[in-house]
């Protein structure tokens, strides 16, 4: 122990040379951190003192509160950071500053060299150097502390960070705890602004157990409200610290409130906002939860807390189980994240559950705000079967938007006998409603979903089947299959179709055919059509038009697929193009009407690449019209 008065003058470790070296090179892009650092030690020394009384030990200054106090000072460009807690003696202080905690300084070193000079604010504190980032702004640093214990008089350490420290016996502080004197760089004079350190306090260490007094002004204002019970918090205070956390002027949609003590003890509240992120569909870096231990934040938006499909909350998760000397790059750690992540999931999940179900009108306002991102989350195996009760679909039973229903919802509706869950892709209502390929089922009264994003089909396709029915596709229907399907239009009398002379449409078919050459594979009868005079059809059976469109872009190819063309006997436009081709199987009006009935169809697949032929054929057919045939039907 050091004599009253006397000065002992002493080296760095080799490590702590070196750290401060580290320091002083690296490119820094955050300075700020060091207050977060020096807070959490003052934080840490607040709750050993208070743990010392709860124990009933002979200690002096008892009746002081336990607090945190920063003075700014502008004029002499300094920072004094002091705090009422546990202090230090002689021993302790060179203990404490004068070597690296064991907790890792060759692992920080290590994981330094590594980083390509990059920020490394997400290390600093997780290997115990905080105290040592506040050379990268401080010309010199006085640190000044009493211990709790009466019989310890107070001690002086004192440094510029070039390798040694001074420390010093003396009567300075008069009562327990450490001060911390910075004594600024030129051009870090900025932690000297009250205003800059307030804003850097609410930052990371806000939620400090403790007040924080900035210039005798209290920092820390908003409460750590995960550490309170769910019953004694109201609905404005979980909004105000939404508002504080996201900097959203709205309210939040819904809140979740976890609590967790097994195996992973940690606490988080999680928000789902009112709206929707509008740069989703841009590709924007999506943030994920703020990442807290014992209260000081360690790093917004900690990606690892929740999948990209869940980008869109907001919150925080703080947990006893992270201490601030861990790598994040550790297994230890990794096995930590993963089960808060899961369970995080978990809860998620089941709250969204429970909306669906209790309250579906509310589920279908968080549906229309965040179904794109819950959509992606059917790619997620550990959640596919609890992510795919939640989606939500238009349907062709009801012809408006305002509607949704889920595959259960559809499997309840579907007759007995169908085997299949059926859909179609649109760019819209209106073109989904005029789609040649959704007549039969319309005929039929068989319930068809309707998908308008690109990434719906993919999503369908990826889920496969559920409940033991396979998802398919209107355009790759099998009509026989959905004539087999007893509905009860089926059951009514209905008038049958006139008899198909065989020969002559075979006939006509061929005709169509040699038109079109080998822009089709063939020309045959469909059994899918009731109104529209043709249809396209995939030959191969496997890819709609719109994920062949899809891959044609991946692929940039421009080559139009070749397709089957169905035709409607039963539409009249057909069945006067087959009585004019009865009479003169040459007539000139039959290509024109073939090659605009083909372009129409390939417009209808959004398949149209020559936009100006389209406009020849009109001409062409509108010029036919004017000239009709005598022998023409109607």
């Amino acid at each position: 122990m050091l004599d009253h008065g006397k000065t002992s003058k002493r080296k760095f470790k080799a490590e702590v040379v070196q750290l401060l070296d580290i320091l002083a090179r690296s490119l820094y892009t955050n300075k700020e951190i060091f207050i977060r650092e020096l807070l959490s030690n003052a934080s840490d020394a607040l709750e050993k003192m208070r743990f010392e009384m709860e124990r009933n030990r002979d200690v002096i200054d008892e009746n002081l509160p336990l607090e945190i106090r920063i003075t700014c000072d502008p004029d002499t460009r300094s920072l004094i950071i002091s705090d009422t807690g546990i202090g230090m003696n002689d021993e302790e202080i060179i203990a404490n500053l004068g070597t690296i905690a064991k907790s890792g300084s060759s692992e920080f070193i290590a994981q330094f060299s590594e980083s390509d000079n990059e920020d490394v604010s997400s290390l600093i504190g997780k290997f115990g150097v905080g105290f040592y980032s506040v050379f990268m702004a401080a010309e010199r640093v006085i640190v000044e502390s009493r211990s709790y214990r009466p019989d310890e008089r107070a001690v002086s350490w004192i440094s510029s960070g070039s390798g040694s420290y001074e420390v010093t016996a003396t009567e300075d502080p008069q009562v327990r705890g450490t001060r911390i004197r910075v004594e600024l760089k030129e051009d870090d004079h900025r932690f000297s602004d009250p205003e800059i350190v307030k804003n850097i306090v609410k930052t990371h260490s806000n939620f400090l157990t403790y007040p924080v007094y900035i210039n005798d002004e209290k920092a820390n204002t908003i409460a750590a409200l995960w550490k309170k019970s769910r019953k004694d918090i109201t609905k404005d205070q979980y909004a105000e610290f939404y508002k504080f956390i996201s900097h959203d002027t709205n309210d939040p949609f819904e809140t979740i409130h976890i609590s967790v003590d097994a195996p992973i003890q940690f606490d988080s509240i999680i928000f789902i906002p009112s709206k929707t992120d509008i740069f989703f569909n841009m590709q924007r870096k999506i943030p994920g939860l703020d990442l807290y231990a014992r209260r000081i934040l360690i790093q917004h938006g900690y990606e690892g807390l929740i999948p990209e499909w869940l980008g869109f909350l907001r919150g925080m998760v703080d947990s006893e189980d992270l201490p601030l000397n861990i790598s994040r790059e550790t297994l230890q750690e990794n096995r930590v994240i993963g089960k808060i992540r899961q369970t995080i999931e978990r809860h998620l999940l089941s709250e969204l559950s429970k909306m669906a179900d209790q309250d579906p009108e509310r589920y279908r306002t968080f549906w229309t705000e965040f179904g794109s991102h819950l959509k992606l989350g059917v790619q997620d195996f550990a959640n596919r079967d609890k992510i795919i009760p939640l989606l939500r679909f238009n349907h062709s039973h009801h012809e408006t938007r305002d509607e949704l229903i889920s595959l259960d919802d559809y499997i309840d509706g579907m007759p007995g006998d169908q085997k299949e869950i059926y859909y179609a892709f649109g760019s819209s209502l209106e073109a989904l409603i005029r789609k040649p390929h959704l007549e039969i089922f319309t005929t039929k009264e068989i319930d068809v979903l309707f998908l308008y994003e690109p990434m719906d089909e993919f999503i369908l396709n990826t889920i496969g089947s559920y409940k033991d029915h396979t998802l398919r596709s209107v355009e790759l229907a099998d009509p026989a299959s959905l004539e087999s399907i007893e509905t009860q239009e089926s059951t009514d009398e209905k008038p049958s179709d006139e008899e198909i002379d065989e020969k002559i449409f075979g006939d006509f078919l061929a005709r169509i055919k040699n038109i079109l050459g080998d822009r089709i594979t063939e020309a045959r009868i469909s059994k899918r059509l009731a109104e529209s005079p043709c249809c396209l059809v995939n030959p191969e059976g496997e890819l709609t038009s719109s994920m062949q469109r899809i891959m044609q872009v991946v692929s940039q190819e421009t080559v139009v697929p070749k397709r089957i063309l169905e035709i409607n006997p039963d539409n009249s436009f057909i069945k006067n193009l087959l009585s004019i081709h009865e009479k003169d199987p040459t007539d000139t009006f039959i290509v024109h009407a073939v090659e605009l009935m083909y372009d129409g169809a390939l417009v209808e697949e959004g398949f149209m690449t020559e936009p100006h032929t389209l406009n020849e054929r009109i001409r062409a057919v509108l010029y036919d019209a004017a000239h009709l045939h005598e022998g023409s039907s109607d």
